[in-house]
């Protein structure tokens, strides 16, 4: 039985991502903290300090299949924490003898800990790639539309004609440095955690910074120069990016879901049957990817305040932050890959209405331009005058229903100045883009895509 969403059999193909699943679930997890165990046993006796039998068997034995759960899970109730039930299932599996150096020198934590740093390389690589094809599809779109003349909006109003390549580029910039922070923080996070009871390996004496260093070769993880039992800033920093992440994706999806607003209608997910349907509504195309896109975001979000409080562990083993860190990490992960892989079908496969693009900037009458007219004013009236000639003649073509090409022509001040083609020129939305062109190229040429 499973309680939340992202867990259930139905509402898990909306909420999170069977890929991040397969990654971090119990059986992953418990396959994780075998393949420790086995890989501690082999770096022990190729140091010669258990036998080399022993090493093959435990290794040979180190399959979660193999387990017995029901059994595990009243150990497991019983201790609070698996990996003691979970070894003596794995000395029993292993045989008598083998059995008796399984764990050598290890603790609870270490298990835990190094097993979930082997979950998260695969969950960092499946963020990587679909973040990676995520930006290849925003630079196709942007490239595509480089050209496509559209409303910009401030506080849900038209302002200034833009792009579409570069409302795009302004989804794209902050993904690809979303890819930059995720290279930067994988040797932060992807080490290695062995330091038996308290951090210092005490139970191996001398052998101990040996067996480290040829269990993080075994491993292909970075070595620490201490143990990090109590220092969680590492797994902190991948939640927070996380979190970051998902406010980056819910940008688009919000600027998507509000494209597609049957007065706007610039822009839509990609069609298929039932797809955003209503149970009373025929005619509705609901944005129900970009919804989907804005819950998980924003319920990743909101467990990170959780984990960054499981940092605060007391002495050289905490008191229950652990268990903190186990209910948030694995659900911010999930729901943030749940995000990730939702928007990317919908960034593919986007439906762009250029032609709407320009009926919405027509419908205004011109205004849109007011502040383009301005600029072409100034240098000979002065800013200020400039301001209210325009202010008055927006005036003008709201009361009257004109457009402000009619309002400009009719102002003394202003037909003074500029003839029909002047006022043309100034009032034509593709002639007022700024630098969004140069904009949209330099965040291209950033993609590599």
């Amino acid at each position: 039985m499973t309680v939340h969403p992202a867990d259930a059999p139905v509402h898990g193909a909306v909420y999170g991502s069977d890929a991040m699943r397969a990654i971090l679930g119990e059986r992953a997890a418990l396959q994780r903290m075998l393949d420790f165990e086995a890989a501690l046993a082999r770096a022990q006796a190729r140091l010669g300090l258990i036998p080399a039998e022993a090493a093959s068997a435990i290794t040979a034995a180190a399959d979660a299949t193999q387990l017995d759960l029901p059994a595990l899970a009243a150990a497991t109730r019983n201790m609070g924490f698996c990996t003691v039930g979970l070894v003596k299932q794995l000395s029993a599996l292993a045989g008598a003898e083998a059995g008796r150096w399984t764990h050598w020198g290890a603790t609870t934590q270490d298990v835990l800990d190094t097993a979930l740093v082997l979950q998260l390389r695969d969950a960092i690589a499946l963020l990587d790639a679909d973040l990676a094809r995520l930006i290849t599809a925003f630079a196709k779109l942007a490239r595509a539309h480089r050209n496509t003349v559209m409303p910009g909006r401030t506080h849900a109003q038209q302002a200034l004609p833009i792009t579409f390549g570069y409302k795009v580029a302004l989804w794209l910039d902050p993904l690809i440095t979303m890819r930059e922070r995720l290279v930067q923080l994988r040797p932060r996070v992807l080490r290695l955690q062995f330091g038996g009871a308290v951090g210092t390996l005490a139970s191996l004496g001398e052998d101990g910074p040996r067996v480290a260093a040829e269990l993080a070769k075994e491993l292909d993880l970075a070595l620490p120069a201490i143990t990090w039992h109590v220092a969680r800033d590492g797994i902190a920093e991948l939640g927070c990016w996380c979190g970051i992440l998902g406010g980056t994706l819910a940008k688009p999806a919000t600027d998507i879901l509000w494209l597609m607003q049957s007065e706007v209608g610039e822009a839509s997910e990609p069609a298929a049957p039932g797809k955003g349907g209503s149970s009373t509504m025929p005619q509705k195309r609901n944005p129900i990817g970009c919804e989907y896109v804005i819950a998980q975001a924003r319920a990743a979000q909101a467990q990170i305040p959780l984990l960054l409080g499981a940092m605060l562990h007391q002495h050289e083993r905490g008191a229950g932050p652990m268990q903190e860190e186990q209910l948030a990490l694995g659900q911010i992960l999930l729901l943030t890959h749940g995000a990730l892989a939702t928007l990317l079908p919908i960034a593919e496969g986007l439906e762009v209405d250029a032609a709407r693009m320009r009926r919405n900037l027509d419908a205004g009458g011109g205004l849109i331009m007011a502040e383009a007219v301005m600029m072409g004013l100034a240098p000979h009236l002065g800013r200020g005058a400039a301001h209210d000639a325009v202010h008055h003649a927006c005036d003008v073509a709201l009361a009257e229903g004109v457009p402000l090409a009619a309002a400009l022509a009719r102002d003394s001040r202003i037909a003074k100045l500029l003839d029909a083609d002047g006022i043309t020129r100034l009032t034509d939305p593709a002639g007022y883009l700024g630098a969004a062109q140069s904009f949209t190229d330099a965040v291209l040429r950033r993609s590599g895509a």
